[in-house]
């Protein structure tokens, strides 16, 4: 009898990374479901059990900002199940600000996670998934695509991850790995729970930037009521899991198409900026 395939998932206490790890679970996968503090495991468990697939989820600490961390996951997991078939990268955080009212360790704090934490995942088990000829499937953005106002750390540390992925894509190939960003819009999640903004004191310390700060914020609020759910952004995802062949690029829905089309199309950049512009005034 052959073994169930094997999925390590980062960022599964809620959101995409949950509704992933089910998801897997569900296709026949034996789901390694990470995150940084695995207290925090319990929803994950519970929809596990109401959705009977509790043995097929297998929950561990990792850390994508601590190498170590990352290498004693990937260890413990191909010595546990003897094969790693592929990556979900999806660990990520929130950053808003502008630069000018930003520290550089704000910056940095937000490559780290979105960014580093990426590359650490993936080069750990690169090694693993050219033994089983597996596949990387990462969780970028909308944002990775299309820069956009007071996301500015956020953005760079997306458009970096799909920068990394486009050129690991070809070589990755030629030992038989497959590569592919995927781009959420909004999702209705504890990502954006998680960002705890208190607003009028983010307005009240943004001096110049408040008007556009506030503009920004009322536009955002409002996309956000139209958001995805986690289990309809993650279906794309477990698509590109179980295909022969999965795309480089896969956007979650048709508003994630139509927006990063503005990029993807506009060769001069305006069209972005002309965009964009309508969102801070």
């Amino acid at each position: 009898m052959t073994s169930p395939k094997t999925v390590l998932i980062t960022g599964t206490s809620s959101g995409i990374g949950l509704a992933v790890a089910l998801g897997a679970a569900q296709a026949g996968w034996t789901a390694v479901a990470t995150m940084r503090d695995t207290r925090k495991a319990e929803a994950l468990l519970k929809a596990a059990a109401e959705n009977d697939v509790a043995d097929r989820i297998q929950v561990k600490r990792l850390d994508v900002t601590d190498p170590e961390s990352v290498t004693a996951c990937l260890d413990e997991v191909v010595a546990e199940h003897g094969r790693l078939d592929a990556l979900v990268n999806n660990a990520g955080a929130a950053q808003v600000g502008t630069i000018e009212q930003s520290s550089l360790d704000d910056v940095r704090a937000a490559m780290e996670v979105n960014f580093f934490g990426v590359v650490a995942a993936t080069r750990a088990a690169l090694p693993h998934l050219r033994a089983a000829r597996g596949r990387v499937i990462t969780v970028t953005s909308v944002g990775g695509v299309v820069g956009q106002p007071f996301n500015e750390a956020y953005c760079a540390a997306k458009f970096a991850v799909e920068g990394f992925m486009q050129s690991l894509a070809p070589v990755a190939a030629t030992v038989g790995v497959d590569v592919t960003v995927v781009e959420p819009g909004a999702v209705a999640s504890e990502f954006v729970a998680n960002l705890g903004l208190d607003v009028p004191a983010l307005l009240a310390a943004a001096g110049p930037y408040a008007p556009a700060l506030q503009a920004y914020i009322a536009r955002t609020q409002q996309s956000f009521g139209n958001a995805q759910t986690p289990a309809e952004a993650a279906a794309p995802i477990i698509d590109a899991l179980t295909a022969a062949h999965p795309p480089f690029r896969i956007q979650t829905s048709q508003w994630a198409r139509d927006f990063t089309a503005t990029t993807l199309t506009d060769l001069d950049g305006s069209a972005v900026q002309t965009l964009t512009d309508t969102w801070v005034r």
